[in-house]
């Protein structure tokens, strides 16, 4: 798995985030839920990520 594209974060990414003012991004789940609280951002788990899910 990849790791989640955030600065600084090492933990593996679980969630493609979809950022209509930014690139597309793998991140981890938390920060996709930090992520995700802005309006017109949509999160798709990746495939395979179930584990990481927490």
């Amino acid at each position: 798995m990849a790791t989640c594209s955030e600065d600084g974060c090492e933990n593996e990414a679980a969630v493609r985030v979809y950022v209509p003012w930014e690139a597309d991004r793998d991140v981890c789940t938390a920060h996709a839920r930090a992520i995700v609280q802005s309006e017109g951002v949509v999160a798709e788990p990746l495939e395979g990520s179930e584990k990481n899910w927490r």
